[in-house]
């Protein structure tokens, strides 16, 4: 037996943008469809938006995601602005040598080299606030927190190499 998990983004307004970033930061194809596709009238608000999408690759990257209804605020363009988010996904910072936060999730993305992890810290960071910047830590040879243009945050690290 075998169980596979995948995270499921909740969006305002901005799945259909979120899965095309995605896609272009962890290549792969995006599947999407509408509200309008299931049935809700063409011209009736929201019958554009995204009520099955997701992102996924050969390596095995997998994201779905949607526009939550009733909810068109474009928030990745207030975040994108450096305008306040804490009504959106939360926030983290760190403070004092610790991660602050009121999220309920960290996205987590492990790469197998430093050099493969740099290629999407670099994709992912454009537009985002660095969180804890990539660097060497006690477990990693590189390690970073982000807030991704769309407030998804980001944990990134190569896989560490056990002895045993």
């Amino acid at each position: 037996m075998s169980i596979t998990t995948t995270t499921h983004l909740n969006f305002r307004g901005t799945a259909r943008q979120a899965l095309e970033f995605y896609q272009s930061v962890f290549g792969g194809d995006v599947t999407l469809a509408t509200y309008g596709d299931f049935g809700m009238p063409a011209d009736a608000p929201g019958a554009d938006k995204v009520v099955f999408g997701q992102v996924e690759n050969a390596e095995g990257l997998r994201l779905m995601a949607y526009d939550v209804p009733g909810t068109t605020k474009d928030h990745a363009a207030e975040y994108h602005a450096g305008e306040d988010h804490a009504g959106t996904a939360g926030t983290t910072t760190r403070e004092n040598g610790v991660t602050v936060t009121d999220r309920t999730f960290f996205q987590s993305l492990r790469a197998d080299s430093l050099d493969e992890l740099i290629g999407y810290w670099d994709a992912l960071a454009d537009g985002a606030v660095i969180v804890e910047p990539l660097a060497a830590s006690a477990w990693s040879p590189g390690f970073g927190m982000l807030t991704d243009r769309f407030g998804v945050t980001w944990v990134l690290d190569v896989r560490a190499a056990y002895a045993g």
